[in-house]
């Protein structure tokens, strides 16, 4: 039986990875260890007015349909402390049967199905397509390397996230995740001239795997290095056993652009099944809340 395709937030690796930064974590799984059933991996909060919550971030992972009701009795622990989930495959009407508030709207991210080359690249829409002629015409030197916690990518991110206004992994979460799991993060960069001018980052989880990271500098945008970087890391992870890669968050809005980057690789975009919060003296009230206010 094959293994789980697993989101990098229910990775065991993610979970290795919380530890070492010394962060609460809770794990499971029903079944083998090498094809469960289920899996779950479970982070430990404090937010402001809920206090201390219990996190499950694109879980649980289920390898059939399941109630609701079997799975959230192993998830949940005796101090009756609220659950988050950000659902992911999950049955969002169950949750609400089952005493979940919904929170937050679905968002959306992009999958790409990674496969032979052939197949690939015929995925690929016609400008994506190329861009990438370009860029492997042009003079650009792409290299592949372990994440160091000094690599100049990591600052570059944390600075872009600031300046753009979105969220990241903290690059010192990203460099313990590199040291945690060797040779499970790693970075493709573009060098024009011996100069950098782009890089990706990505984590490795199992079959599946996250792009993380990615900044161009201006002559990395005139020369498409981000469409080599990317078909490059797409070649190798098909090589070594991955046949998922998830693209993360689109924003057609904010972003608009690497919208149309990431579903340019042929990727489908994938909703998600918002945030809902269950806080089990509420759980009564919430299981009769209107469906309008559910949606």
């Amino acid at each position: 039986m094959e293994s789980l395709i697993v989101p990098l937030t229910q990775s065991p690796e993610f979970g290795q990875t919380l530890k070492a930064f010394g962060l609460p974590v809770r794990c499971g799984l029903v079944g083998p260890e090498r094809a469960p059933e289920m899996q779950w991996l479970i982070q430990s909060r404090r937010l402001p007015l809920l206090g201390q919550v219990d996190l499950i971030s694109r879980g649980p992972v289920l390898r059939s349909e399941t109630a609701i009701e079997d799975w959230l009795p192993l998830c949940q622990n005796r101090r009756c402390t609220p659950l988050l989930i950000n659902a992911d495959d999950v049955d969002t009407n169950g949750l609400r049967a089952a005493g979940f508030w919904p929170l937050i709207t679905p968002a959306t991210i992009a999958m790409l199905t990674l496969g032979p080359e052939r197949g690939m690249k015929a995925a690929l829409h016609q400008k994506w397509r190329n861009r990438l002629s370009r860029a492997q015409a042009s003079k650009i030197t792409v290299t592949r390397r372990p994440i160091g916690r000094d690599h100049w990518l990591l600052r570059a991110e944390q600075e872009q996230a600031r300046s753009r206004g979105y969220r990241s992994l903290p690059p010192d979460l990203v460099a313990a995740y590199a040291a945690t799991n060797p040779g499970k993060a790693l970075i493709w960069e573009a060098l024009h001239r011996k100069t950098p001018v782009a890089a990706i980052a990505i984590l490795r989880h199992g079959r599946m795997a996250t792009w993380q990271i990615g900044v161009t500098h201006p002559e990395g945008r005139k020369l498409n290095a981000m469409n080599l970087l990317l078909w490059e890391a797409m070649l190798w992870l098909a090589a070594h056993g991955h046949d998922r890669l998830d693209l993360g968050i689109l924003n057609t809005d904010d972003a608009p652009g690497l919208t149309h980057f990431k579903l340019g690789t042929g990727a489908k975009a994938h909703r998600l099944g918002g945030t809902w919060l269950r806080q089990p003296m509420l759980a009564p009230l919430a299981r009769h809340l209107p469906q309008r206010l559910a949606a």
